[in-house]
């Protein structure tokens, strides 16, 4: 079998920086359905057409990926307004932030806070790479057709490509799926 709209693919990746620092690795195959949103549209056109062990390097620019890093998706808000807890790398989202926030800053997005200040904290709703051109090393392990569940929920169940908001998560968690 081919890779083709709407089937689900097993990969296995690294993720780097054009440096080659590596900011992600899947050891193991993880599914994602192909022609939903699981991949990026970039990743999802290389793979057209390819069978079970095919190899592909790809060069992901930002504007391909994650977009650039936009400054005016930063907000200096004030440290009273959030839990003593707070730790840098914590995400929230825009419609749980605390009142008092900056009301221009938009609810459907999610904020890492990037800096802690004694008395404000800086807020980024710019995605984590967001600005960064990325190099993806891709083994495809397996394919199957995608169930009708798939398809209709546009996803194979992996949120690698989405953020998730940390409420009552500690922080600290490096990888990216």
């Amino acid at each position: 079998m081919k890779i083709n709209e709407q089937c689900v693919v097993a990969l296995t990746w690294t993720l780097a920086d054009t440096l080659g620092e590596e900011l992600d690795v899947l050891d193991e195959p993880v599914e994602f359905l192909v022609g939903g949103d699981d991949l990026l549209q970039v990743i999802e056109e290389a793979l057209l057409g390819l069978a079970v062990g095919a190899k592909l390097d790809l060069q992901i620019e930002p504007e391909e990926g994650f977009g650039d890093f936009d400054d005016l998706l930063l907000f200096l808000e004030q440290r009273e307004l959030f839990p003593e807890e707070l730790e840098v790398g914590m995400t929230f989202e825009g419609s749980a932030l605390p009142a008092g926030c900056n009301p221009d800053a938009p609810k459907d997005a999610f904020y890492t806070v990037s800096e802690i200040y004694p008395d404000h904290v800086v807020l980024d709703a710019n995605h984590p790479l967001a600005g960064i051109a990325l190099r993806l090393s891709l083994t495809v392990e397996a394919i199957r057709e995608a169930t009708l569940e798939e398809i209709g929920r546009g996803s194979a169940g992996t949120g690698f490509f989405k953020i998730q908001a940390l409420h009552d998560s500690a922080p600290g968690n490096d990888t990216l799926h």
